[in-house]
């Protein structure tokens, strides 16, 4: 096993979403979850961008009309979600993204994996978890 002292740590893990309309997926992310966008390229015809709320960071990608969205769920039902972000006030941002006129897949709460939180679906059907460890 390396020496721990000598081994690089990790920071973060950014989800890849292949999306629809690049647009439209923006648009929810920085309207409905607080957001900012953060890089869209290439500026004349954009396809690719990166959203960003405090360490949280996801990418975007339009790729061809018939390449579509494959949430983790579409695949199987256990998969329930794509991504998990940790959040220190699940209560708090649950309140926030209501009042933004988000509506929560999934209702705050402590789930069967004891985790306090809620889950929130994008357009194209990616479901994101906001909680912590009950």
């Amino acid at each position: 096993m390396p020496d721990a002292a000598a081994t690089p740590s990790l920071t973060a893990i950014v989800p890849f979403f292949i999306v629809r309309e690049l647009l439209t997926s923006i648009a929810f992310y920085r309207d409905r979850l607080g957001f900012d966008l953060a890089c869209i390229t290439p500026p004349d015809d954009p396809y690719f961008a990166i959203v960003r709320r405090d360490d949280i960071e996801i990418m975007l990608k339009a790729i061809l009309p018939e390449v579509l969205p494959t949430p983790n769920h579409a695949r199987h039902p256990w998969a329930r979600w794509d991504a998990f972000i940790n959040t220190g006030d699940p209560d708090a941002l649950s309140c926030e993204f209501i009042a933004r006129g988000v509506t929560l897949r999934t209702p705050l709460g402590v789930d069967g994996d004891n985790l306090r939180g809620f889950e929130v679906a994008d357009h194209d059907g990616y479901v994101l978890f906001f909680g912590r460890p009950a």
